[in-house]
């Protein structure tokens, strides 16, 4: 009997999944589609990674919606980047509200499905367009892609990763 009870008691055990890899709160973070490696802002306050994207255009492409844009990011040049739109987010911009969160403006943004590479680690991830060039960092990742890399952020440290691998 003692046997089959301590068999039920493991079996009852929660199971432990594999402990986060922690990394910085910035990383370089490579986009192999685009063929750019960017310097990324990891940000577990935020919900979807964001790319700085300019002259962004959705447009129809055999039924299906798709995007055209530019990079809005350092010496990106005039390049005219094509992706298949996800979904459209809607993300409410903090900065319009008032003291008691009222009046917050609602902006849509497209999402494109990105490869991008941490480390020797690559992942396809949901990463909306928007003009990031009056922020530090071009490429902002979101809770939703540090879940996909399994990855927990230490804010005391900085490329943590090295440069992209993949």
């Amino acid at each position: 009997m003692k046997p089959l009870l301590a068999l039920l008691s493991l079996l009852a055990m929660p199971v432990m999944a594999a402990d986060p890899t922690l990394y910085g709160r910035y990383e370089y973070i490579g986009l192999p589609e685009i063929g750019e490696t960017f310097k990324a802002k990891m940000d577990t306050g935020a919900l979807t990674a964001s790319l700085s994207a300019k002259d962004i255009e959705r447009f129809t492409r055999d039924g299906e919606e798709w995007v055209r844009f530019r990079l809005a990011t350092q010496g990106a040049g005039d390049k005219v980047y094509e992706h298949k739109v996800a979904r459209i987010s809607k993300i409410k911009n903090r900065a319009d509200e008032d003291d008691d969160g009222e009046g917050a403006e609602m902006a849509k943004r497209p999402v494109v499905d990105l490869e991008l590479c941490l480390g020797d680690e690559k992942r396809t991830v949901e990463v909306n367009l928007t003009d990031r060039s009056s922020f530090n960092y071009p490429l902002l990742i979101g809770a939703k892609a540090l879940r996909e890399f399994k990855a927990a952020v230490n804010p005391a440290k900085r490329y943590t990763a090295g440069k992209p691998g993949c």
